[in-house]
């Protein structure tokens, strides 16, 4: 039975490391800025903020250079006026938020959409949840993201009801999802894509988004992170809920055991792999591919996450390890890394350091 007083020891050296990829320099080093996001305010306008922080002219060429690098030009053209007839199936509060970041960072309805769909199938990623000896539970993930573009769109979202802060995450200027982020004092959540996506299996998630009334992926992050009450609700709900396409959710909580790498199908869950430490499980490691099968030959990240961390040794686990740990794994198959670093569940702290990887 954990005390009142362990639990709060347990809270207090709970740590979220997300490791977010973007395409910048070796010798690049920078801070994300911090962005208030209130819920209060009408989706139209509660991410007007963004407009203050970033070049709007850039957020639109950044735009449609990702666009265009995720989904075929002459394709973009045919789809837009198709996408305008879908958007009235999106639901609120997305609906209303995307009519309004369109309008404030002066781009059209239709490539806003287009925008946030497109990132829904590029996060290659490796995500790592620990537990050291002492009970703590620790959370590493490495996103790299193949649009250079990124490394200036970057922020840190603190989302707000009643002036408080209900729910945090690192996203992109347009971007109204999240596929990382952590609720004060209950869970950390990190997202990976499964497998390998190509823009057919794009249209495909769009499609499965309005018609269908599946959630993207990167939507079930940000709702679970504001109405989950504690670690198992959020694995439920990321269990359960109907998505778009299929997904790794990796799951940290405050409590020792609370750990957990979810293998998503559309419908449901397709497997379910917790932290088993009385049988060596301290840690899980999870890329881009089903953890009991091999990946493809050329991707050696699985491997030397799991080397690194074996030579490590789970008495030896803790920030700073697991932060050289997933620099390891970072510099095998992508381009970059950005860094962001909380010293507890609920403090937020971000650092990036992003290279070119030979």
């Amino acid at each position: 039975m954990v005390t009142a007083g362990e639990r709060t020891l347990l809270l207090l050296r709970t740590t979220l490391l997300l490791l977010l990829g973007l395409a910048v320099s070796c010798r690049a080093q920078f801070a994300p800025p911090t962005v208030n996001i209130s819920l209060d305010e009408d989706p139209a306008v509660r991410w007007m903020p963004l407009a203050k922080v970033f070049d709007i002219d850039y957020v639109n060429k950044a735009a449609v250079e990702v666009i265009d690098s995720t989904i075929p030009k002459w394709l973009h053209h045919a789809v837009k006026p198709i996408v305008m007839a879908l958007e009235k199936y999106v639901p609120q509060p997305y609906a209303g938020e995307i009519r309004g970041l369109a309008s404030h960072l002066g781009g059209t309805l239709s490539d806003v959409i287009l925008l946030n769909f497109a990132y829904e199938v590029s996060a290659f990623c490796t995500s790592i949840v620990a537990q050291d000896t002492k009970g703590h539970v620790y959370h590493g993930r490495n996103l790299d993201y193949p649009h250079p573009v990124l490394k200036n769109l970057t922020f840190n979202a603190v989302f707000l009801k009643n002036g408080k802060e209900v729910y945090r995450g690192t996203s992109f200027a347009g971007y109204v999802g999240l596929w990382t982020g952590q609720s004060p004092n209950k869970f950390t959540v990190s997202g990976d894509q499964r497998g390998t996506e190509h823009w057919y299996n794009w249209w495909k998630n769009i499609v499965s988004a309005f018609l269908y009334k599946r959630s993207p992926v990167s939507w079930l992050v940000r709702e679970t992170l504001e109405e989950a009450e504690d670690f198992q609700d959020a694995v439920m709900r990321l269990s359960k809920v109907p998505i778009i396409t299929g997904v790794y959710y990796i799951v940290g909580g405050v409590r020792a055991g609370e750990g957990v790498v979810i293998t998503r199908d559309r419908e449901g869950p397709a497997d379910i792999w917790p932290l088993e430490t009385a049988k060596g499980g301290w840690f899980r490691v999870e890329t881009n591919f089903d953890h009991w099968l091999p990946p493809p030959a050329k991707d050696h990240r699985r491997e030397a996450a799991n080397k690194a961390l074996n030579a490590t040794g789970q008495a030896h686990i803790n920030m700073n390890t697991l932060y050289q740990v997933s620099q390891l794994t970072s510099t095998l198959v992508h381009e970059v890394t950005l860094l962001v670093i909380g010293d507890d569940v609920w403090a937020y702290n971000s650092v990036s350091s992003s290279r070119f990887c030979p």
